[in-house]
């Protein structure tokens, strides 16, 4: 079985090295078609451009490839978290309040499994929600079984692409 604080600590040092922080890494797929996702972001910009992947799968590569940490092949993937990133850090839910997030808990809270609403802020690992339906809702951090931003027309406007120069060229390359 693949030990994900394993391998999220032998990339974040090649990570941070290039200027980036972690957002996610995570193992899916199963046997058959096993994938290494490694989401990752400028801090300052929250986007991630195609040298950036490059240059993080250069470096993560090197690396799994001398510790040898996964047992079977897997395919690497390294990207930006996108639009409707995932949170996964305390910090996301300061760096995201005012906007809309979908919430799934490991166990149900006053009957809920998942919450859809906006996010007012952490506190002390506890996050405040303003639900779409229900008010104010409190919850741990480590309740969160998983958490990502919701597609809004808000969401849209404040992550809009620093330059979106070669968006409609194809480039292509010789093997």
């Amino acid at each position: 079985m693949t030990d994900i604080a394993t391998i999220a600590a032998l990339i974040e040092p090649e990570a941070k090295a290039l200027g980036l922080d972690l957002v996610r890494v995570k193992m899916f797929g199963g046997k058959s078609d096993p994938t290494l996702q490694i989401m990752a972001e400028r801090p300052d910009t929250r986007q991630l451009d195609l040298s950036d992947c490059e240059a993080l799968s250069r470096r993560v590569s090197e690396v799994l490839d001398a510790a040898d940490p996964i047992e079977e092949a897997y395919r690497l993937e390294v990207s930006s978290p996108g639009i409707d990133r995932p949170l996964t850090r305390e910090a996301d839910f300061t760096d995201w309040t005012g906007f809309d997030a979908r919430i799934r808990l490991v166990e149900p809270i006053d009957a809920r499994k998942q919450l859809d609403g906006r996010i007012v802020g952490i506190t002390d690992g506890t996050i405040t929600m303003e639900l779409a339906k229900g008010g104010a809702f409190h919850l741990p951090f480590t309740a969160i079984a998983s958490a990502k931003l919701l597609l809004t027309d808000a969401l849209i406007k404040a992550t809009a692409p620093l330059s979106a120069e070669g968006a409609d060229r194809i480039i292509e390359k010789e093997a």
